[in-house]
């Protein structure tokens, strides 16, 4: 069970980091925002770079459900979910919640300022829901690979 919901939790983060800057689905995001400000060559290249180490985990994990994981399958895991974690937090959480960074909180107002947020804006900062569940997503991902690895 704990197997299906970690490959479900990558299908759902692959998807993600796919679709989220192509694929308009307001409020939750503003692609013609994203596209003000970056080239389209540019986001093609952001996008292959953030979601090929994720969709290649994807597809190792997808290959060895029937017949185990092979270890580095794990350390692939391992490394690439901690790695975008620690970047969510670096990105997000850390200006949010501890320090105020000027450029950082005006890029993300005119990227996300009229899209969908529960949360109250600090530092400038006003996380979307859209990025909230991709990063509770992530850290779900790391507490169920923990629980397989682990236990």
């Amino acid at each position: 069970m704990l197997l299906v919901l970690l490959i479900g939790l990558q299908a759902f983060q692959v998807a993600f980091l796919w679709l989220h800057d192509w694929l308009p689905v307001r409020p939750l995001n503003d692609v013609r925002a994203l596209r003000a400000t970056e080239s389209s060559r540019r986001l093609a290249l952001v996008t292959l770079i953030q979601s090929l180490p994720f969709t290649f985990g994807l597809l190792i994990s997808l290959m060895g459900w029937s017949r185990g994981f092979a270890p580095w399958t794990w350390w692939w895991l391992w490394i690439s979910y901690s790695l975008l974690f620690v970047g969510e937090l670096r990105a997000w959480w850390l200006p949010y919640l501890v320090w105020y960074e000027p450029a950082r909180a005006a890029r993300y107002k005119a990227l996300f300022g009229s899209t969908h947020a529960f949360l109250p804006e600090r530092h400038g900062i006003r996380p979307n829901s859209l990025h909230v569940v991709l990063h509770a997503a992530t850290a779900a991902t790391l507490i169920v690979m923990a629980f397989l690895t682990l236990f």
